[in-house]
């Protein structure tokens, strides 16, 4: 992460900051995100429908001591001493975690994808290992964060932090511990007090459940995780925020929802995605539903195709039956006047791109190295989130709506990929600039994935929908433009994600957050 120069001062602390981009992406600027107070602290929240906590009472969290208390009025002493003077590396670390909790761990998150997505080399036989989650930093190492990938990561995320706080903002208002500094004003603070009640501490639910998911997400990223975790917690003391029982609580509180998320993560199917023994049956069922000519590796040496079978994995906003009541129907054959027309198009392109055209198709590529498709987009919603000052709770609503359509609009997609195994342009000569993608062409995954998030992103932030939807629109034809697809992938693609996303919609609609 990138630390900070210029000075930020609040509340008579000086902080050292930089303006400078947040991601690792070194082509996309942002500005430098701090702290806010939250419009609106949702002090309802705790009643908000959750995902997978039967209630937000599931999990218990002790009454706290009050604060005339023994034991509080020494928690507070020691608040003081550690908040009293800081080093300049501290100032930094309180200035960049006080961007807010559910935004910093979803970037951590991107920037983990970003690092493991590399699909691996060919080795000396000719073929491709298959990278081992018990051995994740041998080469290849595990995981491939590839675009499913990263959506499932993200949506786990999403939802351990959204259904963990929507449990500790019932305790909060439950127990209504006033934050340090409204029960001591001598206290010095580093960054804004809302009316939020501080235990148990929001940063530590949102720092304990992200950490739980991302060391099972990338298990080999252990030590620099628990190393973020430890940094953020000590800011919460460090800037006066929080004495040590309401981290402790937070904390337990935290893991103890991630856990039972995970539960949910070790049985959804995944594990059978890359199920290669399936895919000669795929093929001859797709034949048997009249697709002529099949998708073909086109790498040398061939390389399996990428998560055959992720269309089984479970869904979050709609069952099986509606995942195939849903998918796309047949696309058109290779040889028949529709696909000629298509690929004329293609050849045209090809012939004559513009610089407009090939802009488009880079920027949208979100290839290897990159957040993916799918962090893309979470990374557009976390900012538009932030912008909006929404409150914890709310942006961690916001992406676990996003991420569960993510997450499904992946299944769906690919779900359609291998029932009809359709071939890509570059088995007809074409070539691309833009990485070739090791699966089948139809329906196009970017067009699916972009469609279902403007959706939610339209519905959470409907004074930015057409500029969400405009986007979508432009990462779909960007796949024209690169010619990694026809023009039906990516029409049926925005169709279908536009479906995937109204299921998240309805969803958000019934959850009791008034939006």
């Amino acid at each position: 992460m990138k630390k900070f120069s210029n000075i930020l001062k609040y509340s008579g602390l000086a902080f050292a900051m930089t303006v400078g981009m947040a991601a690792c992406d070194k082509t996309l600027e942002e500005p430098q995100r701090v702290g806010y107070s939250p419009a609106n602290v949702d002090d309802k929240a705790g009643t908000w429908k959750t995902y997978l906590l039967t209630s937000a009472e599931e999990i218990s969290v002790p009454t706290p001591t009050s604060v005339t208390s023994p034991e509080y009025v020494a928690e507070l002493a020691a608040l003081k001493g550690l908040s009293t003077t800081l080093t300049k590396e501290q100032q930094e670390a309180v200035v960049y975690w006080g961007a807010g909790a559910v935004y910093r761990w979803n970037e951590i998150a991107r920037e983990l994808a970003a690092r493991y997505n590399i699909p691996p080399a060919s080795n000396a036989d000719g073929k491709y290992p298959v990278p081992d989650a018990a051995n994740p930093l041998a080469d290849p190492k595990f995981p491939f964060a590839n675009p499913p990938y990263t959506a499932r990561a993200l949506a786990y995320l999403s939802v351990a932090q959204y259904d963990a706080l929507v449990s500790a903002w019932n305790y909060k208002y439950k127990y209504k511990r006033a934050a340090p500094s409204k029960v001591d004003a001598t206290l010095r603070v580093a960054l804004p007090v809302s009316s939020l009640p501080s235990y148990p501490s929001e940063d530590a639910v949102v720092a304990a459940a992200s950490v739980t998911i991302l060391k099972a997400m990338f298990p080999g990223e252990v030590p620099y995780l628990e190393a973020k975790m430890k940094e953020h917690l000590e800011t919460r003391q460090w800037a006066g925020m929080n004495v040590q029982s309401d981290l402790t609580a937070g904390t337990a509180l935290g893991g103890a929802v991630a856990a039972k998320v995970m539960g949910r993560a070790r049985t959804d199917g995944m594990g059978a995605a890359n199920n290669q023994a399936l895919t000669a049956g795929m093929i001859e069922a797709a034949k048997s539903r009249g697709i002529k000519e099949t998708w073909l590796s086109q790498e040398v040496p061939i390389r399996p195709p990428m998560l055959p079978n992720y269309g089984a994995v479970q869904t979050w906003n709609f069952d099986k039956a509606t995942l195939a009541q849903i998918r796309p129907a047949i696309p058109y054959v290779v040889g028949s006047a529709e696909w000629q027309k298509d690929f004329d198009e293609l050849s045209q392109i090809n012939k004559n791109q513009t610089r407009e055209q090939a802009r488009i198709a880079n920027y949208w590529a979100d290839g290897a190295g990159s957040y993916t498709p799918p962090g893309h987009w979470h990374r557009a919603a976390a900012n538009a989130a932030h912008e909006a000052r929404f409150s914890e709770v709310r942006m961690a609503r916001t992406l676990a709506l996003l991420g569960t359509a993510e997450m499904d609009a992946g299944i769906a997609c690919w779900d359609a990929k291998f029932y009809y195994y359709t071939p890509r342009p570059q088995q007809f000569g074409l070539k691309t600039s833009v990485g070739l993608p090791n699966f089948p062409s139809y329906t196009s995954g970017h067009s699916t994935f972009s469609a279902a998030a403007a959706t939610v992103l339209g519905y959470i932030f409907p004074e930015q929908a057409e500029k969400f939807k405009a986007q979508a629109d432009e990462a779909s034809v960007s796949r024209i433009y690169g010619l990694i697809h026809y023009r039906i992938d990516c029409e049926m693609g925005l169709k279908h994600g536009n479906i995937i996303g109204n299921y998240a919609i309805a969803r958000g609609k019934a959850d009791g957050s008034g939006l």
